[in-house]
């Protein structure tokens, strides 16, 4: 017999994972989360975090402290331009100010925060919520049936296994997952783009930096391609390399990792600092793969994927880490709805129709970053035409059961102006002002709620009345109207003249596979 039951196994302890427990004890249900590795991440990964994030992290009492942390490290301020190097001409900029054009669209901001940073936070909240996160195991065998997932876990310490009975698993177990493996999951896309290394260093660059608004700092010369992440100090920081060489097009040039030697790690830094004049201590050599792809499916029975077993996608755009946090975001309340019995098990099959297309469109976009900014040389033929980065956050459209489409988009469309969001059913729930540091995005979060500017009374949901300027018109609806939101912050049903009990009932059922 398994030595333990759980409502949900998590097979990996880092940013996803972390956040899917977090998540899943927020809604009330218990998880056990397994992490081969010996505690949360040790180099800063991930370091940008995206509207939707924050404001994830915002309903879950954690925004000021995400904030407080990045100010220890980062300029609120940073924007992405591209130099011949830190000593070097400026050649481009990509953005001039990393919150530049979201005011109005939301009640948080983007932050710089690096991985390693933001973990332990992640973790102190699952367990706070009743999250059980152990690390140095692994998982050897999923076995489904029926009724639920058989799990073998092994003590990578003491080699001892058990066994524990899971009605779901959740697989966030990396880009080389395991999981996805076993399952005989293909990933589909554009292959791998690079053998790229990321080189962690302490270097006094700050008098290089100078005025420049240092948040990522891409470098193209002639002995190299990549990025550099620096902290506020300008004293230590990471450069990411991507290509070397003059040409490009050789396929030695994008194979940076083989056959890497010590003083050709130091002349790569050197040669991306500008000068030899600053004395450089290289502290750890990482060696990649930059791929863009996507899983074949991101569902098989009562197993899910989630992150980067998912997807991969290459660090430009920073849509890694924050595409992840939108599936946990997005899974999270559906198990929860479905062991809690409050929705039937057939809503869970909503996760891959609502989340695959659009991790197809953001490997997509994070391609054509790579393609554009990177490597031209080698050919942006493929890359898709540019989405800009606010719509990729909030402009994304959601298509399943799980939504009641109303015609208001067309068809086909995966995204949306931010300007002209309306809170059509499949997109997110607009911001609108309700007062000082308060937000209808405040409301989300813990289960569906109907917002409507007339007082509603004896409904089957928790209802808001909103006496707000501009709420009618950011959502879509007349005075009498109303809008059904999703836990995840998406319209699932919106009524835009008026609205009875009986078809929000007939919409619930819907929505939640109730039959």
């Amino acid at each position: 017999m398994p030595e333990e039951e759980v409502p949900v196994l998590i097979v990996g302890g880092s940013l996803v994972g972390l956040t899917t427990a977090m998540l899943l004890g927020h809604h009330g249900v218990a998880s056990l989360s397994v992490e081969r590795h010996a505690g949360t991440a040790i180099h800063p990964r991930a370091g940008h975090f995206q509207l939707r994030a924050m404001e994830l992290l915002r309903q879950l009492g954690l925004e000021n402290r995400v904030r407080e942390k990045s100010l220890e490290t980062y300029s609120p301020t940073g924007g992405i331009v591209a130099v011949e190097s830190l000593a070097g001409r400026e050649l481009a900029t990509y953005v001039k100010e990393l919150n530049e054009g979201v005011e109005g669209f939301s009640n948080t901001v983007r932050v710089f925060i690096n991985q390693d940073v933001l973990e332990p936070i992640l973790r102190e909240k699952a367990t706070e919520l009743g999250a059980n996160v152990v690390y140095r195991t692994e998982v050897t065998e999923l076995v489904e049936d029926a009724d639920g997932v058989t799990a073998t876990l092994e003590d990578l310490e003491t080699h001892r296994t058990r066994q524990v009975r899971a009605q779901y698993v959740v697989a966030a177990d990396g880009n080389r997952s395991p999981t996805r493996q076993r399952l005989n999951i293909a990933m589909e896309g554009y292959g791998e783009l690079s053998r790229s290394i990321t080189i962690y260093f302490k270097a006094d660059c700050a008098p290089l930096l100078k005025d420049r608004n240092q948040g990522v700092l891409y470098v193209h010369n002639p002995k190299l391609r990549g990025f550099f992440r620096l902290d506020r100090t300008g004293k230590t920081g990471f450069l990411v390399i991507n290509s070397v060489g003059e040409d490009v097009t050789k396929p030695e040039a994008i194979n940076v990792s083989d056959g890497l030697t010590d003083e050709r790690v130091h002349d790569f830094l050197t040669t991306a600092i500008g000068t030899d004049e600053i004395p450089a201590e290289v502290l750890h050599v990482a060696h990649w793969r930059a791929e863009a792809n996507v899983a074949a499916r991101m569902q098989a029975g009562r197993i899910f994927l989630a992150g980067d077993a998912a997807h991969v996608v290459p660090p430009n755009g920073g849509y890694g880490g924050n595409t992840g946090v939108q599936d946990a975001r997005n899974l999270a309340w559906k198990l929860a709805a479905v062991v809690k019995h409050e929705a039937g098990p057939e809503l869970l099959d909503t996760y891959d129709e609502e989340r695959r297309p659009l991790c197809r469109l953001t490997v997509d976009q994070a391609y054509t970053r790579y393609a554009t900014r990177v490597v031209p040389e080698r050919g942006t033929a493929d890359a898709k035409p540019f989405v800009d980065d606010l719509t990729m956050e909030i402009g994304l459209v959601m298509r399943s059961r799980a939504v009641i489409a109303d015609g208001s988009i067309p068809a086909g469309a995966d995204h949306i102006p931010p300007a002209e969001l309306r809170g059509q059913p499949g997109t997110r729930a607009p911001h609108v002002a309700l007062g000082p540091d308060r937000s209808t995005l405040d409301l989300f979060g813990r289960e569906l709620v109907l917002l409507s500017a007339d007082n509603a009374t004896n409904l089957p949901v928790r209802a808001h009345t909103i006496d707000a300027p501009g709420f009618t018109d950011a959502y879509g609806i007349t005075e009498r109207g109303a809008a059904l939101v999703r836990p995840d912050g998406i319209v699932a049903w919106r009524s835009p003249g008026h609205f009875d009990a009986a078809e929000l009932d007939g919409a619930l059922a819907t929505i939640l596979a109730k039959h």
